[in-house]
């Protein structure tokens, strides 16, 4: 898929400021600096779209892409951030679940993982939530530049048999820097863009 003007939309942290024009939602979730802006910059070529920061944690609301006025990429904050305050975090929290639970237009949740450590416990908890919510679910095994090439396929499958052992979920390995991974993955969000318009 080629997009053309993608553009950031809008911060929102109730449902009352969700965009109102009821397009495809590909939700992306993951600890902090597990690299959903990194993704999102990598997967329409653009290096400044989604804001990146050295400091995990940064994003505390939930910012939507509009896509060429096909779909969104929703980006979730990041959880499992130590210097959060319990407060910041309840309230972080909150307003992932109501997006979650509220919003009709979820077409596709696309969880990141860092390749190459195994789930942790932040993880596990999404994991089963997502689960939970019977939505569809795509599972990026990120910086995959970050270890040979020649064990990205083991590592992937090693995270798959750690969290997803039906093997009833896609899990595909990913890296900002090595651009060799976007085509498959278009693929997949495209079968639920789709099934979704």
């Amino acid at each position: 898929m080629l997009v053309k003007n993608p553009e950031f939309k809008i911060s929102a942290v109730s449902s009352k400021q969700y965009p109102k024009d009821y397009l495809p939602e590909i939700v992306l979730v993951g600890k902090s600096n597990v690299g959903k802006s990194s993704f999102i910059n990598t997967m329409v070529n653009r290096k400044k779209l989604a804001r990146t920061s050295s400091e995990p944690g940064k994003t505390r609301q939930i910012n939507f892409y509009d896509m060429d006025q096909q779909f969104y990429f929703v980006d979730l904050p990041g959880y499992g951030y130590s210097k959060m305050s319990k407060q910041e975090q309840v309230k972080v929290g909150t307003f992932i679940e109501e997006y979650l639970n509220t919003s009709n237009h979820i077409a596709l949740i696309i969880f990141l993982l860092d390749i190459r450590h195994e789930p942790t416990q932040n993880d596990r908890m999404m994991y089963r939530y997502i689960i939970d919510s019977e939505r569809p679910c795509l599972v990026l095994c990120n910086k995959a530049d970050k270890i040979a090439i020649t064990k990205v396929d083991k590592q992937v499958e090693n995270l798959q048999k750690a969290l997803n052992p039906l093997k009833d979920f896609t899990f595909l390995p990913f890296s900002s820097e090595r651009k060799i991974y976007t085509e498959k993955v278009w693929e997949e969000i495209e079968k639920y863009i789709k099934n979704n318009i």
